[in-house]
């Protein structure tokens, strides 16, 4: 569920990327990491586009939750609603998703209009 293209890792070029995949008439959502604790794998700031038609860039967890996440965000493009979604070593989620480094992370998931 990836796309050819290697991601990018600055957050200016993630949101630049999901501008242009707007513009050529992708839907898309933008996930935000908004708070981290301990062994976090992504900074607060770091960010993942994710589209309808499965394009992925960028990261917020280094590969542990960027199922979880993307699901929330295929959700929340449907929807429209967005989405605090919050993983850590106590969330049963977490385990599940793969979060086992100990630490926690909040990420914040909307669509770009």
């Amino acid at each position: 569920m990836t796309d050819a293209t290697p991601a990018p890792q600055q957050a200016d070029d993630i949101l630049a990327l999901a501008a242009q995949w707007r513009a050529a008439g992708e839907q898309v959502a933008v996930a935000t990491v908004t708070e981290t604790w301990g062994s976090s794998p992504r900074r607060a700031g770091s960010q993942l586009a994710v589209t309808v038609s499965g394009k992925m860039a960028g990261s917020v967890s280094g590969g542990c939750i960027e199922g979880a996440v993307a699901d929330a965000a295929m959700k929340t493009i449907q929807t429209g609603v967005p989405q605090l979604l919050d993983f850590g070593i106590t969330n049963e989620r977490a385990w599940e998703v793969g979060l086992a480094c100990g630490g926690k992370l909040k990420v914040f998931v909307e669509k770009l209009a």
